[in-house]
This record gives C-alpha cells, structure tokens and sequence, in this order.
C-alpha cells in the first residue's frame, strides 16, 4: 500500500509542476517598453498638461494555455492618486489566433486592431489607449501593461466602465504576463 501511495503522490507532484510551467510560458514582451525601466515620452500622453506622444506600444506574446479562446490587454496605473487607479487602456476580444499589437494599435484612427476586439473608453473619456501622464512632482508611477488569455469572448455593454471590464478580464483569465514600465514627470 505504502508503494501505490508514494506513486500517486510522485504523479500529483509531476502533474502540479507540469501546470506551473505551462502557466510560466505565458509571456509579454515589446520592443516598446521594458520592466523596471521608464517609457519614453512616445508613451505619454496628449492632454493634461501632458504633450508626448500618445502611442501604445508594440507588444506581443506566446504560450497561451489550452482552452484559450480570446485575449485582454489592460493598462493600469496603480499609483494613481485617485483611491482606485487609472486605466489607461482595455482592449478585449483579440481573437485568440492574435499574438502582437504594433504601436499605435491603441488609436482608434490608425485601425490598427485585430478584426473583432473592442477598446473601452479609459480614465480619460477616450476610447483606446490613453498615455502616461502622472501629475507633475509625484514620483514614480508604475504602468502594468497586462495580456491576459481568456475562457470566453467577453460580452459586455457598450459603455462597461473600466471597473466592469476589469471584472470581467479578471473572472475569465486563464493566465496573464505583465510588462511593469516606468514614468514620471519632475
């Protein structure tokens, strides 16, 4: 009895870690925007007092899990001093055969977006991708630009404010990868 028990813990253990490396594969990149570093100004917003760029940038990713069925693309500064955060940009329903976004896919008017997917209006009013712009003299802020592989398309009112749609994303994520980029503004 004591052998059977060993080899099912053996397998249990083999099949925890096998899930753990498929979740680990699921990665973001860019040629845009690097982790811990700062963006440039091609990323900063238009507005505010803000005059850069205003260009998303190019991502991509690989090693979506099984059953993956769309993709999400959230931009989240947590350091905003609003209680709640700033959404800078959602983007939901990116068909699942889609691995990149260049730059600028963010706008609306470039219709650079894969067929299919939605842009929800951000914290500034906008559709689409609202750059950095943390008020003046603030610090560091940090931009969590997240992929995320979905169970579902997701179905969601024309006007989902940024909170539903997070909810949304958050209840249907199979796996995600975050680019954590840097700005501030002296």
């Amino acid at each position: 009895m004591k052998r059977n028990e060993n080899k099912q813990a053996i397998c249990f253990l083999a099949l925890l870690l096998s899930g753990t490396a498929l979740a680990d594969s699921f990665t973001l990149s860019s040629a845009d925007i690097t982790h811990g570093e700062f963006m440039s100004k091609a990323q900063e917003y238009q507005g505010f007092g803000c005059e850069g760029g205003n260009l998303s940038p190019q991502l991509s990713w690989s090693g979506a899990p099984e059953g993956t069925e769309a993709f999400a693309i959230t931009a989240y500064d947590p350091d905003a001093p609003t209680g709640s955060g700033w959404w800078h940009w959602q983007i939901i329903n990116i068909p699942k055969n889609t691995t990149e976004l260049p730059a600028g896919a963010g706008d609306l008017s470039k219709n650079l977006f894969p067929e299919g997917s939605v842009q929800i209006s951000n914290d500034y009013g906008v559709t689409g991708f609202g750059g950095a712009c943390p008020p003046q003299g603030h610090g560091v802020h940090r931009y969590q630009f997240t992929i995320h592989a979905l169970s579902t398309m997701l179905e969601l009112p024309e006007n989902a404010s940024g909170a539903l749609t997070g909810y949304m994303i958050n209840a249907h994520s199979l796996a995600s990868s975050t680019i954590e980029a840097l700005y501030k503004r002296d």
